[in-house]
């Protein structure tokens, strides 16, 4: 890991064996000097935190907003993603494990040059992916007002894995989020994940009321696919907003779960149907199934938005429908 660029980290506590306690997310590492946390990044240095990912990169590219996924945030944009190095959570079906968790090669981006970058080849901004971008904490704290600035958007998309007191102080720096909400069980979290879930549950709330806000579902059969918990899933978000978009993937074969198949047809079908029971717009993803893809007035069902893959065409200015005037959720223009 290269620690050149190395920071002291934020929300910490210094204990008197010289031993540190990280209070960023809810794993609450408890470090040794000379360890780093959980996350890989956060490492004990003479009894001082260190953040050593700040602004260390493993991967820059190019994307459709699609592909984070959010389909109700400027359809049809590109925006610059990247990610760090490193997770709060350490979980068996991971799709980008060898960045997550995995110690990889990485190079250094400031916060002045991300923000050049950010604006370049029709970027509408930088989305923070790939792995867990709340690691980057200290990072964010500088990077977020300067996109903001120059105009440009920011994204993130997250496990959603932070304590309170920080999730408060970077929520309303960014301008929307996708959520990964992987179980809505919580030894699911605490046996596949490593974590829990009622922090995330926490955190959806609290961005939900201050940024635009998407949610996606990795549906693995046989552990989170049941029509039960898709439903009480569903249920417990349209009490947060109903109109929050739903995503719920397809899982393909990965990790600690190769040994797994993909999920069926007919289970994505039974949990869109379910979700769509509560929640005002579902989408279903890595599958084609017709009639998940677009986004529908969920007053007179007219189309909105017309998708093919991670291509989007905006058929109602503003989101406003044209057939019964009805105000679609989201960030259009």
């Amino acid at each position: 890991m290269v620690t050149g660029n190395a920071r002291e980290a934020l929300f910490y506590e210094k204990l008197d064996d010289g031993s540190v306690s990280c209070r960023l997310c809810p794993n609450f590492c408890l470090i040794r000097d000379g360890a780093s946390g959980r996350c890989m990044v956060r490492r004990n240095e003479s009894g001082r935190l260190l953040t050593l990912s700040y602004g260390n990169t493993v991967t820059v590219a190019l994307d459709p907003i699609e592909k984070k996924p959010l389909y109700h945030f400027l359809p049809g944009s590109t925006i610059l993603s990247i990610g760090p190095n490193g997770c709060t959570l350490t979980c068996d079906h991971c799709q980008n494990w060898r960045i997550s968790q995995e110690e990889a090669p990485v190079r250094y981006i400031s916060p002045e040059e991300l923000t050049r970058l950010g604006g370049m080849d029709g970027s509408i901004g930088v989305a923070f992916t790939y792995t867990e971008p709340l690691i980057w904490f200290e990072y964010l704290l500088d990077v977020l007002p300067l996109l903001s600035q120059a105009g440009l958007k920011s994204v993130l998309v997250t496990n959603g894995y932070l304590n309170e007191e920080p999730a408060r102080r970077i929520v309303p720096l960014v301008d929307a989020f996708n959520v990964d909400l992987k179980s809505f069980d919580d030894g699911f979290y605490r046996r596949y994940c490593g974590g829990s879930i009622e922090p995330v549950k926490s955190f959806i709330e609290l961005a939900a009321g201050r940024a635009h806000v998407e949610v996606t579902c990795l549906v693995i059969p046989g552990l989170n696919d049941t029509k039960e918990e898709i439903g009480k899933m569903a249920r417990w978000l349209s009490g947060v907003s109903r109109e929050i978009p739903l995503h719920l993937s397809r899982f393909f074969p990965q990790f600690r779960m190769d040994d797994r198949t993909p999920t069926p047809q007919e289970t994505l079908e039974m949990a869109y149907s379910e979700a769509r029971e509560y929640l005002d717009y579902v989408y279903v993803g890595n599958i084609f199934i017709e009639g998940t893809e677009n986004t529908v007035c969920p007053s007179c069902g007219a189309d909105v938005v017309l998708r093919s893959g991670y291509s989007a065409e905006l058929v109602a200015a503003g989101g406003i429908c044209r057939s019964c005037g009805h105000q679609v959720k989201g960030v259009w223009s």
